[in-house]
């Protein structure tokens, strides 16, 4: 009996000695969670989607929200507020043209890997003015920072002025559009912004995003979709031509032979005393 006791004694004091061995956690070296920001976005969309039609000649989304927070409105500068609204991203290359033998050809190319098919940006106020370039790098909210990747190999010194020229050019067209001022932001709690989308708009899953700032830095974000597809008659074509090309191509060639035939039948019966 006593052997037995003494044999758990020291098993219990061998156990004992090992968990001593055993480095405690550091309090200090546990993750701790960020805490949650004393304002967040509480926002909505007057629509989700957008049908591309036949008689399809724009449209106009309004974002409307409210600042949430627990406390009274911290002191300091005001706060503000920045939307954007980005169309799936895709490559595009952009080329030099240079001047050579009195001809104007393409000399140099920079192949961007993801440039979004449209991106628009509104600001409660000079964006230079409530967006620091750190932030502005990290959330690429600019529409120089619109630009995703390059892809491949730069050969070119800088590729600077060829994304600045690719945002030059789709502004130009309605595609890239920086709207500074138009967010109305009341008392620091409401806020609204019109986002007009141009005719020439590409389908797929648009992203709305809503940054809430002081002192230049982002303090909250909210994410929204927007569904932009075509309907009707150009949804039907729309598919036929990437589905079944050849059918796409044969229905084509049909109705440029009849238009052809008609145009000519026309121009007879006209010439005709």
């Amino acid at each position: 009996m006593r052997g037995l006791l003494a044999l758990m004694l020291l098993v219990l004091a061998c156990t004992a000695n090992a968990q001593s061995l055993v480095p405690q956690a550091d309090a200090d070296a546990l993750p701790v969670e960020a805490p949650p920001p004393e304002e967040t976005v509480v926002a909505g969309l007057s629509s989700d989607s957008v049908a591309i039609t036949a008689s399809f000649d724009g449209s106009e989304i309004l974002i409307y929200g409210a600042i949430k927070r627990e406390t009274p409105i911290p002191q300091g500068p005001p706060l503000q507020v920045i939307v954007t609204v980005e169309a799936p991203s895709s490559g595009v290359t952009v080329w030099r043209k240079e001047r050579k033998a009195g001809i104007w050809i393409n000399a140099e190319a920079v192949r961007i890997g993801a440039a979004p098919g449209f991106y628009a940006v509104a600001t409660s106020a000079k964006l230079g003015d409530i967006l620091l370039p750190e932030w502005d790098s990290r959330y690429r909210i600019s529409l120089s920072h619109a630009m995703r990747a390059f892809a491949g190999e730069v050969a070119v010194e800088s590729a600077v002025p060829f994304t600045e020229a690719l945002v030059r050019l789709r502004q130009d067209e309605g595609l890239y559009r920086l709207d500074e001022g138009s967010v109305s932001l009341i008392d620091q709690t409401l806020f609204r912004a019109d986002v007009s989308l141009p005719a020439n708009l590409v389908e797929g899953a648009y992203k709305t995003r809503i940054f809430l700032l002081r002192n230049g830095q982002v303090i909250d974000v909210f994410v929204a979709p927007i569904n932009v597809r075509k309907v009707g008659v150009e949804r039907w074509l729309y598919r036929l031509a990437f589905d079944q090309p050849f059918l796409y191509g044969l229905m084509s060639l049909g109705v440029a032979v009849f238009a052809g035939w008609g145009a000519s039948a026309a121009f007879r019966k006209l010439r005709r005393p």
